[in-house]
């Protein structure tokens, strides 16, 4: 992990595509500025974590499909 110290207004860039800026400092909270392609996803880590468990329960599904293609028929 690498940590850097920056100051409100101050940026760091990764791989040249994504600039990160801090914003504001205030009552232990950081506010955050991220610049980033479209392309490139951008989430919170706890609701990333949901989103990666929520597909791993939907890959744990068993499903009949005969059963299942009856039911829509």
């Amino acid at each position: 992990m690498l940590i850097l110290n920056r100051k409100p207004g101050e940026s760091i860039i990764i791989d040249d595509k994504i600039e990160v800026t801090i914003l504001e400092v205030q009552d232990g909270r950081v506010k955050l500025g991220i610049e980033a392609p479209k392309s490139i996803s951008i989430l919170r880590k706890e609701v990333y974590e949901e989103v990666v468990e929520a597909n791993r329960k939907s890959l744990e599904v068993e499903i009949d499909v005969m059963d299942f293609l009856k039911k829509i028929k």
